[in-house]
């Protein structure tokens, strides 16, 4: 892969160890934004990068998208959080001829776990007896609940069985109801455990980040698959999934 002129913005931990892996990568990081205050001053610089990599927070990730479209710049955006807007973003995107690479979790080990969470609600829609349910555990500094990573796993569990009808955030008191449990404790990076439960037995998948490094491989991965690409794009097409 040709040498690429990123973006970081947000320089938070993520933003930290997407630089890390990028240089590792032999990318330039030419533009560092931190602070919705420095865009006045550095929004030309922005025009020169080949593509952007935006971890910050859900109240300024739209805002931040729409800048990288203005610019002309594809935007790779791993926030979440934000995804009531998306068709907002998805309709900017088209009529701005832009370039979006977004997803709930950019590990390529978080996404396999989701096709065995796919696979696995499938072949249980045939056993009603099993309940199911999602905990989440990450940071304290976290500030969405629950994860996107948790949403995603619930709408694909959702999509695939017709006894669940939505997700919960709190304990379920409708069957219909998927109850996701969050969790903010100490540094912990990120753990997501699907439980399947029934009277005789219980089935679990689970999958716990050690670090942001699988994330951040993960991003500049992402931002090196937008070269010369128009659209909106995510892991599947990345992965060929």
């Amino acid at each position: 892969m040709k040498n690429m002129k990123l973006a970081l913005i947000g320089y938070g931990k993520m933003g930290k160890a997407v630089e890390e892996e990028a240089v590792l990568r032999n990318h330039t990081i030419s533009l560092v934004i931190n602070d919705a205050g420095e865009w006045a001053d550095k929004f030309h610089l922005l025009k020169t990068c080949d593509a952007a990599i935006e971890f910050t927070m859900p109240g300024v990730a739209v805002s931040n998208i729409f800048k990288c479209f203005d610019a002309g710049v594809p935007v790779v955006c791993g926030t979440t959080g934000w995804h009531d807007a998306l068709e907002e973003v998805k309709s900017r995107c088209t009529q701005q001829n832009g370039t979006l690479f977004y997803a709930s979790n950019f590990s390529p080990g978080v996404n396999m776990f989701f096709e065995i969470n796919r696979r696995l609600a499938q072949l249980m829609n045939k056993l009603p007896e099993y309940e199911v349910k999602i905990e989440e555990i990450h940071h304290v500094q976290k500030l969405d609940a629950p994860s996107g990573t948790a949403i995603t796993l619930a709408n694909d569990i959702i999509g695939n069985i017709d006894r669940k009808s939505g997700w919960t955030n709190h304990p379920a008191s409708n069957p219909a109801e998927l109850e996701i449990a969050s969790v903010r404790e100490g540094q912990v990076t990120g753990v997501h455990t699907v439980t399947w439960d029934s009277a005789i037995d219980t089935i679990a998948i689970h999958h716990e980040a050690k670090n942001r490094k699988g994330f951040a491989i993960g991003a500049v991965l992402a931002a090196e698959f937008l070269a010369g690409k128009h659209g909106i794009y995510n892991m599947k097409d990345l992965l060929g999934l």
